[in-house]
Order: C-alpha cells, then structure tokens, then sequence
C-alpha cells in the first residue's frame, strides 16, 4: 500500500494530531481477531476494516439464516445458508482490498483457542454466550491478550475493556459465568436491531483506539440503555 493510497483513503482520520500518519500505520500493521460474525461482529468488522486495520480474522461456525438479516447487516437474502466467515471475508475484501482478511470456519473450543487466538494482538468478542465470553477471556489471560468485550439484550448493552496493560478481566468482575438456565438470551427475548450496531460500533472504536494508544476504558464497564439513553460507567 502506498502512502498515496493511505492517504487517499484514511485522510479524514489522519488529520485529528491523535491520529495522524504515525496512527495509521499502527492500524495498518495491527491484527485483530474478531470472535463471532453476527449481529455485533458485522459492525465490529465493517468499522475496523474501513479504517484500515491490517489483518482481520473472523471466528464463526454458523450459517446465515433469514432471521440474522434485520441486525446482521454485513448480508443479504441471497446469502441466506452460506458461511458468515466466508461471506463476511468476502464482504470485507471489497468494502477494502488493501487489508487482508482471514476467515476461520471454526467452533472457538478449549481444543482450539489459544492456536487461533495466538497470532493476533487485539482480540474483540461480538459471541453471544457465556460459555464463549469466558473461554475467550480465560484464553486471553493465558495468552496476554487485550480483550474488548461487548454484550446485548432487548435495548441494553455493555462494552469493557479487559486485560490490557496489567487491567483486570471478566472474571475480576463475575468470577464464574451464570447458569444458562438463569441467563436471558436474544433467542428468546428478542433484541431491535439497531442495538447491535450501537454497541458494536461503540467496540470497534474502542478497538481502533486499542490500537493507536488513545485513552480507553479502564477496568470499568459501560451499561448503555438505548431505551431511555441512560449511560452508566461502573469503576471495577
């Protein structure tokens, strides 16, 4: 990439002085990891690949079904039944073809974690269960590895940043994960779908921000209401 190309296409953020050419090229050689390519991870991976992160991967096993499409906005109905990895890699390659993207068709498991886990320095958990959130986490912990955490449900969500330089992580804040019986879940309480664009958008700046050594969140957690913008920051 050329830095007549860089400029080209990122000028609008490399002219804020917190950016400038010195933040984009941390973006442009940055790897991240992006665990879950639905209704957090389309936004999450859309936002971090238009501003340039250099290599993208995308965990995900599903396939995308009708249902996805009202907050998965990375497809499309003519898509419905294919990889979301695979279509998402596709997506990313043409929304930037100077980045390189790398779909993992992969269940995340105790097995697998740390080999795909192991090459990237930031990772971003848009998955939508517990037994998944704390998998990463712990894996992240194992590894040495700044997590950005997000989660949603109904008109609410939450966003923190967690192991990064000596931060606390998910378990400091829930020491174990809830049982699944207790936990509602979109599947049945339903989520509008603009709610994952929100809070995945708000991860992916965070993410951005990761990278580039602006100020980010620090062991604190973020409860976002979307249905009466209530904004809460709890210290942990």
């Amino acid at each position: 990439m050329s830095i007549v190309q860089d400029y080209l296409r990122y000028n609008r953020q490399m002219m804020l002085p917190e950016i400038g050419d010195s933040g984009q090229e941390k973006l442009k050689k940055a790897k991240v990891l992006v665990i879950g390519a639905g209704g957090l991870g389309c936004p999450i991976l859309q936002y971090i690949a238009t501003a340039g992160v250099g290599t993208i991967g995308i965990v995900d096993f599903d396939k995308i079904e009708l249902h996805n499409l009202h907050r998965q906005i990375l497809y499309t109905e003519n898509q419905v039944g294919q990889s979301k990895a695979t279509t998402a890699q596709k997506v990313l390659e043409t929304l930037n073809p100077l980045i390189t993207v790398m779909a993992i068709e992969e269940k995340l498991t105790s097995e697998n974690a740390i080999r795909i886990m192991q090459d990237f320095d930031f990772i971003v958990d848009g998955s939508d269960n517990f037994e998944t959130r704390y998998l990463v986490n712990d894996t992240c912990v194992t590894l040495g590895k700044t997590l950005v955490y997000g989660s949603i449900l109904k008109f609410e969500g939450q966003l923190a940043v967690f192991n990064h330089n000596g931060t606390k992580n998910l378990r400091d804040l829930f020491p174990e994960p809830p049982n699944p019986k207790d936990v509602p879940n979109c599947n049945l309480n339903g989520v509008l779908g603009t709610l994952p664009g929100i809070i995945g958008t708000m991860m992916a700046h965070e993410t951005l921000k990761l990278i580039m050594d602006l100020p980010t969140l620090e062991n604190e957690l973020v409860l976002f209401s979307t249905l009466n913008w209530s904004f809460t920051k709890l210290k942990f």
